[in-house]
């Protein structure tokens, strides 16, 4: 019996010690809807805790709090880099998402997320839909990303594209002198709604651009807007699009299709793409160095519909959410220019900027006021 009290207490010490980056982790069961859910709230230095939810059948409980853990700390990053006065959160549902969903369930989930009081604001992910957050909505006001006819911004992939085509032009005037588009050959690597939408202006602008992807409707659009503005699509395997001689690689599919074997074909001058985790391994961001080929984090990149769906709660207005998505253009340039300056990777000068913005708030948000402060003055 104390051989397995200690095995108990061995177990639970390292799990502990797994969550001991996060403020706080909250597991969700509801066995008649078949709910199955992590909710992990990350830092809350900024503000509230925000960040998607994705379901996905895991396979194992672990590999779903490994998930789970990992994105809700790149969602506090993401938050840092953006100015959003938010702090990083995520949850995952364990679950098929083509069969497994129901309304229940999501009310179910929507009930877990409203206990916590306005810790957590979350939405669509990986697996999830708008629609699925207005079953969660009858259960809670913490939802946003939701659709336009019940007050949400709606689309974020416009936002998202936009700050991927500001990050291109800001790539463009660090590396070559000028911002303009045209001048420049791209391989983009995914049309789902944000890369088709980032191709399309890269062909109105007069700029050469090379496409794949397997969904094969998606390339005869892309195909036909080319050929309607007399620029041709270029259209490449999955596996050559790597190896086409353009000056940028623009990831906008999964996530981790940087890795040894593909860096090493690579022919671009830089990478800026919208796709998360696009490094297999943080690590590779030396090989990258090596092989002078400037990265643009991609946490800094996407945040047009982080910035979109954080808007909802104060009131969702489409100008102001461009006009926050135009800073991408000179968070881009910043970091660029402090990697060089110090010597350092795009993602260690990235994150370091995070780091400072955390550690110049976590004071100023400890003074205490009665009041509520405008960058908080939302409804949940």
């Amino acid at each position: 019996m104390m051989e397995q009290l200690d095995k108990s207490a061995i177990q639970m010490d390292g799990f502990f010690e797994k969550i001991s980056g996060h403020e706080q982790v909250m597991f969700c069961n509801d066995p008649a809807t078949g709910l199955k859910a992590i909710i992990a709230i990350h830092d809350t230095t900024l503000g509230p805790a925000l960040g998607g939810t994705r379901m996905h059948p895991y396979e194992s409980v672990e590999d779903a709090l490994e998930d789970v853990l990992r994105l809700s700390e790149g969602m506090t990053y993401k938050c840092a880099a953006a100015d959003l006065d938010f702090g990083g959160g995520k949850a995952v549902i364990i679950g098929d998402p083509s069969t497994d969903k129901s309304p229940a369930l999501f009310r179910a989930f929507g009930q877990f997320v409203d206990s916590l009081n306005s810790r957590f604001y979350t939405g669509t992910d990986m697996g999830t839909t708008m629609d699925d957050f207005v079953h969660a909505m009858k259960e809670t006001n913490y939802i946003n990303g939701i659709p336009e006819a019940y007050g949400g911004g709606g689309d974020t992939s416009i936002p998202t594209s936009e700050g991927v085509i500001y990050a291109l032009k800001a790539t463009n005037k660090h590396l070559f002198g000028s911002e303009k588009l045209s001048e420049r050959a791209y391989a983009i690597q995914g049309l789902g709604k944000v890369g088709f939408k980032v191709c399309e202006h890269l062909l109105e602008s007069g700029a050469s651009v090379y496409v794949t992807d397997i969904n094969e409707k998606a390339l005869e659009e892309i195909q036909a807007i080319g050929r309607q503005l007399k620029n041709p699509v270029k259209v490449e395997g999955t596996d050559e699009i790597y190896r086409v001689d353009a000056d940028v690689f623009v990831p906008c599919a999964m996530g981790g299709v940087l890795n040894e074997e593909t860096i090493a074909e690579l022919k671009v001058k830089a990478v800026v793409g919208s796709a998360n985790n696009q490094l297999a391994k943080e690590d590779l961001i030396e090989m990258l160095a090596t092989r002078d080929i400037l990265y643009a984090p991609d946490y800094i990149v996407n945040a047009g519909g982080l910035i979109s769906v954080a808007d909802e709660l104060y009131g969702f207005n489409q100008e102001r959410v461009l006009l926050k998505t135009k800073a991408i253009y000179s968070s881009i340039l910043e970091i660029y220019e402090q990697a060089k300056r110090e010597n350092m990777t795009t993602l260690e000068a990235a994150d370091l900027k995070c780091k400072r913005t955390l550690a110049e708030q976590k004071n100023r948000n400890n003074f205490f006021s009665r009041t509520k402060r405008p960058k908080w003055n939302f409804d949940g």
